[in-house]
């Protein structure tokens, strides 16, 4: 009876130990790239998320009625609320993590299925997250989104100052989403921007052309 016992639970053993190992080679991936998430992290969601899968087909079996489902269905609910932990806004309203947080979403995945005995769907989808994550982000086209930056200002009062600097961003295709003008010392002006700028646009290229301009004084972002 022991030995069946045995036998019947290492198959279940077996996958929660592989999608640990499959967790691990996407945090690895993470780790590299210097994330918030790494090896740790992705592992031990895959090893647990494989764990609870197998407890919800197979820890009820005694009982005459029970939906399997419905445990598996709040991992992802609550691997869910741990990805919303990794996302976070900084200061210049750029949003960080998102990668991160889907990569843990799908790693939670993977190892639901891997709990549910489907080990070519569980190894297929770690390897598609993987060449994903290393793909896309060495494609640049691909890799290259828009980004939030706050950005000030210092230049010489004048007529028409200002608006010559928002035509000159206009003409760069940077998007002003807020501005505030308040006086400086003497006769300057302090300009704080809010500046979405396009995807794969070189900023710090751009600052050191703002400083070159005569009536700047100082960039600061």
């Amino acid at each position: 009876m022991l030995r069946d016992q045995i036998i019947f639970q290492g198959e279940f053993a077996l996958r929660i130990l592989l999608a640990g190992l499959l967790g691990a080679a996407i945090g690895f991936e993470r780790k590299n790239r210097n994330k918030l998430a790494g090896v740790r992290t992705h592992a031990i969601v895959a090893l647990g998320a494989a764990l609870i899968m197998v407890v919800s087909k197979y820890g009820f079996y005694d009982m005459d009625k029970f939906d399997a489902s419905r445990v598996a269905a709040q991992i992802v609910s609550g691997v869910g609320f741990l990805g919303a932990g990794i996302i976070f806004v900084r200061n210049n309203n750029s949003v960080s993590g998102l990668t991160t947080a889907a990569g843990i979403w799908a790693t939670a995945g993977m190892g639901m299925s891997m709990g549910a005995g489907q080990y070519f769907i569980a190894t297929i989808s770690t390897v598609m997250i993987l060449v994903m994550q290393v793909v896309f982000h060495r494609v640049r086209f691909l890799s290259n989104e828009a980004f939030q930056d706050n950005l000030r200002v210092v230049l010489q009062k004048s007529d028409g100052a200002v608006k010559e600097l928002e035509e000159y961003m206009t003409r760069e295709k940077i998007e002003i989403k807020a501005i505030k003008i308040t006086k400086g010392d003497g006769n300057n002006l302090k300009i704080d921007f809010e500046l979405l700028f396009p995807a794969g646009y070189d900023r710090t290229s751009f600052i050191n052309r703002l400083v070159e301009k005569e009536n700047i004084v100082s960039v600061r972002g």
